[in-house]
């Protein structure tokens, strides 16, 4: 697929920047003409991924995450959402819904809604070297690049 636009973009791995993100995403996807749904649920999906990263990445302390957006034919959106921490042990079981290694405040709802919002959702994930985390939707608005 051909990018028709791109930004990309790292901040710290601070609570305060969670609804940043969501804003510059927004923002990004503004031309396409969004419906207020999809854009409800690409933000949602981007808060979780960089929320992860805030949550689980690092470990109580602060480091890099990086973002990624793109607008690709036929209006699909790829964002990708990197972090250099940790890692996940077991990405497949890190996806049930439920399943958290987190404090008890903590849902283990981030993957599912991910998945809920968006039509692909792709992690990687290295122990000690971090995850990335691919969004792909497709936004069904009214301008088409």
């Amino acid at each position: 697929m051909e990018v028709k636009n791109e930004f990309k973009l790292s901040f710290d791995s601070r609570s305060v920047n969670e609804s940043f993100c969501r804003l510059v995403v927004a923002a990004f996807v503004t031309p396409l003409d969004p419906t207020i749904e999809e854009l409800t649920d690409l933000k949602t999906a981007v808060s979780e991924a960089v929320t992860n990263c805030i949550v689980h990445a690092y470990n109580d302390s602060c480091g890099k995450i990086y973002i990624t957006g793109q607008i690709l034919d036929d209006n699909f959106i790829k964002i990708r959402i990197k972090d250099k921490g940790l890692g996940i042990e077991n990405v497949q079981r890190a996806m049930t819904p439920l399943f958290t290694t987190g404090s008890s405040d903590r849902s283990g709802l981030g993957f599912t809604v991910m998945q809920s919002f968006c039509d692909r959702v792709n992690v990687i994930s290295s122990l000690g070297s971090g995850t990335t985390v691919t969004l792909i939707k497709k936004i069904n608005g009214r301008n088409k690049w």
